[in-house]
């Protein structure tokens, strides 16, 4: 009988349950379902700025709205120039195209997808207004470079941690707090869920009233029916904001389901012959698809010349990863071929996370409102050589569940066995 490995689209894979239905019950029984008269979503708010130390939390209808808010509070003018990376959610790139600025899509370390901060500092130009980086797949990005780049030039440092609850920083610290906004998603397929939802996490307050402003149609409630801002309406529900908070408490049990199973995998990969372990945090372990045997290169049971014969496969890094997805990383441009070698044995694994990277979306050579370009008149994205590799040949992702159990470790552990044997 073959294994079933729980997903996020049934039951069986979310920790969705009593709770759940108890606080929306809660909710209908009171007769208010809007946010801005109901306790609810204010009391999510409270819940997170606890959880992550921050003076601000704004509760948003999305993860896109969150990010949409945080653009807000970084106030580009038309024109201006935001950094981010290609290997994401087009919930990312939307909002900085919102607000009529312009995306800079700067490369990525290639061990992990995450922003290459020399490749950021490389693009920062006169008209750069903000950074943008993504947690992606649960890894921390290396936000201390980053943040330092941004504090040097005047940036506002946005984290997309989406993909990233409870992810820990070098130091113990949460990622979303590192930055000047922090933001969350609570959308189907992420840790916690509410079907779709958002917040924002800051410590400056002008960030906060700029987020929250627009989160309700630039109006200040204290002051009557006065609209002090251009904003719309991206108000969390009651329904929505319950649910989170059923889920909330459940978030550090599927933290540590995950990262359990996920440990465990590493540990079992880690012994395979050309199996690697990547470098320390702030450096990758490879660079253009060659492996390096230096002090920051590949380590473990890697004395040099382990993997000869074999297909190389580079390991996660674990520190502080709370692992959305399980990513594999395969210099040698073998992650379509890995993928569909897993698939075929019940697996849920594919190749590259995106059909093409966003700097190679249609969008750019398309009008952005009507027949208008602006403001992206003669833009082309720059290419980024890295990030492509790893969406068309060097990356593939497991999708990650806290129901897997040491049986789904071993599945997939012993799938990549046999397919280093086979080389």
């Amino acid at each position: 009988m073959t294994l079933h490995f729980p997903n996020m689209a049934e039951p069986a894979g979310r920790t969705l349950g009593d709770e759940e239905v108890a606080a929306l019950e809660r909710v209908i029984r009171s007769g208010m379902l809007n946010s801005v008269w109901g306790t609810e979503a204010r009391s999510l708010e409270r819940e997170i700025g606890e959880l992550y130390g921050s003076r601000h939390a704004i509760a948003c209808s999305s993860g896109t709205a969150a990010l949409h808010l945080s653009v807000v509070a970084a106030a580009p003018d038309p024109g201006d120039e935001i950094i981010t990376t290609p290997i994401t959610d087009f919930g990312t790139v939307a909002p900085i195209l919102a607000q009529n600025a312009i995306p800079v899509f700067a490369d990525v370390d290639p061990s992990d997808g995450n922003l290459d901060p020399d490749a950021v500092a490389a693009l920062i130009g006169p008209r750069t207004r903000a950074i943008m980086a993504v947690h992606l797949f649960g890894a921390p990005a290396r936000i201390a470079a980053l943040r330092a780049l941004a504090d040097e030039h005047g940036l506002t440092l946005i984290e997309d941690c989406a993909q990233a609850w409870l992810t820990e920083l070098p130091g113990g610290a949460l990622a979303g707090t590192a930055g000047h906004v922090g933001t969350l998603s609570l959308q189907q397929w992420k840790h916690i869920t509410c079907g779709d939802g958002g917040l924002t996490v800051t410590d400056d307050d002008e960030l906060a009233r700029r987020m929250r402003l627009f989160a309700d149609k630039g109006w200040d409630r204290a002051a009557g029916r006065s609209h002090e801002s251009l904003g719309l309406n991206y108000r969390m529900t009651e329904l929505q904001a319950a649910v989170a908070r059923a889920q909330l408490a459940k978030l550090p049990g599927v933290v540590a389901a995950r990262r359990r199973t996920a440990a465990a995998l590493v540990e079992a990969l880690r012994g395979l012959d050309g199996v690697l372990e990547t470098g320390g945090l702030e450096t990758g372990g490879y660079e253009n698809g060659e492996l390096e045997n230096g002090e920051h290169g590949v380590r473990g049971g890697e004395r040099a010349g382990a993997g000869e014969g074999r297909r190389v496969i580079l390991l996660p890094r674990p520190d502080g990863h709370t692992w959305w997805l399980f990513p594999l990383v395969l210099p040698g441009g073998d992650a379509p071929e890995l993928a569909e070698h897993l698939s075929a044995a019940g697996i849920p694994a594919r190749p590259g996370y995106l059909q093409d990277p966003l700097n190679r979306a249609p969008l750019w050579r398309r009008p952005i409102y009507g027949t208008s370009h602006y403001p992206l008149e003669g833009y082309r994205p720059a290419a980024c050589p890295a990030a492509e590799r790893l969406v068309d040949s060097t990356l593939l992702v497991i999708d990650w569940n806290e129901h897997y159990t040491s049986e789904h470790v071993a599945a997939i552990a012993d799938a990549v066995r046999n397919y280093q044997a086979r080389a």
